[in-house]
C-alpha cells in the first residue's frame, strides 16, 4: 500500500468507526429490546441479537458506501411508510412482551434464572435485524454524515470495503455492550417481581418510543 493511499485508508476507518458508533450508541427502542432481551433469556441468545443489529447497520453502511446520496434521495417516497411500520411492529413487539410476561407471572412460571429456551439464538437473530432493517433513517444517516459531503469524489472499493467494516465493527462492540448489560441485570432481577418489573418496564419503554414516533410522522 503506497504512502498516498494510506491517509486516505485511514481516514475511511476513522469514519467507518465514528459512524457506526454514531449510530449505535443513541439508545432507542432498539436498545432496550436488546438489553430486555437478553436479561429474560441468555446472554448466547443476547448476542445473537445484538450481532442481528449490528448487521442491519453494516447493511444500511454498505448501501449507503455505494449509493452515496443518490440512494438517500431515492429512499425519501418510503420514509413515512417504513418509519410507521418500524412502530407498529415496536408496538407489538411491547404489547406481546407485556401481555407474556403477565401471563407467566399469573401462572408463576416466571423462572429464577434465565430462560434459555425461550427465545432461540437464531430467532433472536433475525427479530433484531428486521426490527433495525425497517428504520431507514439510519442509511440516511451513514450518507448524510460521511458521503454525503463526498458526492463528487471517487471513492474505491477498498476505500468503501473499510468503511463498511468499520461501521460493522463498531456498531457490534456496543451492541454487545448492551447485551452484556442485560445478561448483569438478569442475574439481578431472578426472582418473579423482578423479572415482572423488567418485563413491564422494558414494554412501556418500547411502547412510548414506537408511539413517538408515530406521532412525530
Amino acid at each position: 500500500m503506497g504512502t498516498d493511499t494510506a491517509p486516505v485508508v485511514t481516514a475511511a476507518l476513522v469514519a467507518g468507526l465514528l459512524a457506526g458508533y454514531g449510530i449505535a450508541i443513541p439508545v432507542g427502542a432498539v436498545a432496550t429490546c436488546l438489553v430486555s432481551l437478553t436479561a429474560r433469556t441468555s446472554l448466547r441468545t443476547g448476542v445473537c441479537a445484538a450481532l442481528g443489529v449490528a448487521t442491519a447497520d453494516g447493511l444500511y453502511a454498505l448501501l449507503a458506501a455505494l449509493g452515496g446520496t443518490a440512494l438517500a434521495v431515492a429512499l425519501q417516497p418510503v420514509l413515512l411508510p417504513l418509519r410507521r411500520a418500524s412502530a407498529l411492529v415496536l408496538l407489538a413487539l411491547a404489547v406481546r412482551g407485556a401481555v407474556t410476561v403477565l401471563r407467566r407471572y399469573r401462572a408463576r412460571h416466571l423462572p429464577a434464572g434465565p430462560q434459555r429456551d425461550a427465545v432461540s439464538p437464531a430467532r433472536a437473530y433475525a427479530t433484531l435485524l428486521g426490527i433495525t432493517l425497517l428504520n431507514p433513517t439510519t442509511v440516511v444517516y451513514f450518507t448524510a454524515l460521511v458521503l454525503g459531503t463526498r458526492a463528487t469524489e471517487a471513492v474505491r472499493p477498498p476505500e468503501q470495503a473499510v468503511f463498511v467494516l468499520a461501521a460493522l465493527v463498531a456498531s457490534a462492540s456496543w451492541q454487545l455492550l448492551l447485551a452484556g448489560g442485560g445478561a448483569l441485570l438478569g442475574r439481578a432481577l431472578t426472582g418473579h417481581r423482578g423479572r415482572l418489573a423488567t418485563g413491564l418496564v422494558s414494554s412501556a419503554v418500547i411502547a412510548v418510543l414506537a408511539a413517538r414516533m408515530l406521532l412525530t410522522s
